[in-house]
């Protein structure tokens, strides 16, 4: 690999051995900090925590892969050549200045010997003399990948940490409903005795009330009008956590009219996580596409960070409407019921019938405001609050009040609606069964799945069908089902 200025043959061996000490030192420290944090999770038995702490580790190792790509072929990349006709189209900015000072990521070091001017990947000196000598330019030049690699990584970090945000202050505001399900759980509800003994009527209900409005068929624009207003204020009250988690008690826990609601729901909360915090492929191919469309005119950094504003309000509006229309179901059937007021959970309410695109849509929202700060701090630090890559006050400033909007009201509303409500589909999560009960059941349904299927009714000779001896209960293999649907997602 060429480099320019001293190599390791000429620097004093005292500088080699401190920087890699100390580069070392802060990496062992980094990965203490993650297995100590790793083994208490585990110690407090929060296993789907710790298996979000595995995702960013598996986060981190791809990032160090690209680092690894991006440090062995620079030279190569930077030898590629094309013509200055294909290398002057398609610029971010309209004009190329040299920068003549060394910015903040190059003084780094600069306290070393020979620091003045030292050249953190490479001297793109020789790549691009190796293209000019043809009258061509660089496909990438080595600063410009150094530039890249550098906000790759502000990318990675900014999404994690975001994430751990949202999650944090999300499980904030939905612990303020756990005196609700105290009170629920206080109300002695026996289902079989208030059935033939209570009587309630539908729109005296505080249900009703406060969610069905009078909104009927006709009004349809109405009930989305005000699920959009709604999210942004008392998203969830008392009567819609009540009236709901009766709803998934009645549908898939009868025989448990005690079922604590609020920590399944958390331990499902708590399982997303570990999908919401990696980036997927489809994510990165959104990083390509926008480096793509960033060129000079557009204002793309500008008019992307409309794309996690209108999802954020989409899912926050979908998921209000969901309450509405179990509200809606109830009252245009019924004037009166025996017993509790019950809603009926149901997949129909979704989008597609798929309760857990929602999480994908969050997973989207959260990874592009993410992209928008994350470029918006890599160009501040990297080029300046000047430079023609940050644009103009008047787009610097919607961009960012955007980006705090997104952030606060999908921490404070959307993920407590998404937690609360996703659990009205018409099947229940793994997350219904404490850790210890399911790691058992995991293993006693896939069993009783391969032994269902080893049992499968055959055809004998004369035409009858023969069923095996012994047949596992529905329950049994409708857990395998939610076992593998959770894990495909």
């Amino acid at each position: 690999m060429a480099e320019g200025g001293t190599t390791l043959e000429y620097t004093p061996t005292w500088v080699v051995a401190v920087v890699c000490t100390v580069i070392v030192v802060i990496s062992l420290t980094a990965e203490r900090i993650l297995h100590f944090f790793g083994k208490y999770l585990k110690k407090k038995n929060q296993k789907p925590l710790f298996e979000a702490l595995q995702k960013i580790k598996e986060e981190l190792m791809l990032l160090g892969f690209i680092s690894l790509l991006l440090t062995v072929f620079q030279d190569r990349i930077a030898k590629i050549c094309i013509s200055k006709d294909l290398g002057d189209q398609w610029l971010p900015c309209q004009e190329k200045k040299e920068i003549t000072t060394a910015n903040d990521f190059q003084t780094l070091f600069s306290f070393l010997p020979h620091g003045t001017g030292r050249h953190l990947l490479a001297e793109a000196s020789d790549p691009a003399a190796y293209c000019t000598a043809k009258g061509k330019v660089p496909l990438l030049s080595t600063t410009a990948l150094h530039h890249l690699h550098i906000f790759i990584f502000v990318l990675a970090v900014v999404h994690v940490t975001f994430c751990a945000l949202t999650i944090v202050f999300g499980s904030i505001k939905i612990h303020q409903w756990k005196k609700w399900e105290d009170y629920a759980k206080d109300m002695e509800y026996d289902p079989e005795r208030d059935v033939k003994t209570k009587i309630t009527h539908v729109q005296e209900h505080d249900f009703i009330r406060n969610r069905f409005l009078g909104i009927g068929k006709n009004s349809e624009l109405q009930g989305w009008v005000f699920s959009f207003f709604k999210q942004f204020y008392g998203s969830v009250s008392k009567s819609d956590y009540i009236t709901l988690r009766l709803g998934f008690i009645m549908t898939h826990c009868r025989g448990n009219p005690k079922f604590n609601f609020y920590n399944y729901m958390m331990r499902a909360l708590e399982a997303d996580f570990k999908k919401v915090v990696g980036i997927s492929w489809y994510l990165w191919a959104f990083v390509a596409l926008f480096l793509l469309l960033n060129f000079v005119g557009w204002h793309t950094y500008f008019w992307i960070a409309f794309i996690p504003f209108i999802l954020l309000l989409a899912v926050g509006t979908k998921l209000e409407h969901i309450i509405t229309q179990l509200a809606q179901e109830v009252a245009e059937r019924h004037v009166a019921v025996q017993g509790e007021l019950v809603v009926q959970p149901s997949d129909n309410h979704f989008w597609f019938n798929r309760p857990r695109l929602i999480l994908r849509l969050i997973h989207i929202t959260l990874f592009q405001n993410s992209f928008e700060m994350a470029f918006f701090a890599w160009i501040w630090v990297q080029y300046g609050f000047n430079s023609c890559m940050m644009g103009q006050v008047g787009f610097i400033i919607p961009r960012l009040v955007i980006g705090v909007f997104v952030q606060f009201v999908c921490s404070y509303s959307t993920l407590p609606l998404y937690a609360f409500v996703t659990q009205m589909g018409s099947s229940y999560k793994k997350a219904i069964f404490e850790e210890h009960i399911h790691e058992g059941l995991v293993g006693w349904a896939q069993k009783a799945k391969k032994k269902n299927k080893g049992n499968a009714p055959k055809m004998s000779s004369n035409g009858s069908s023969q069923v095996g001896p012994k047949e596992e209960s529905p329950l049994v293999l409708e857990m395998a089902e939610v076992v593998e649907k959770e894990s495909s997602v």
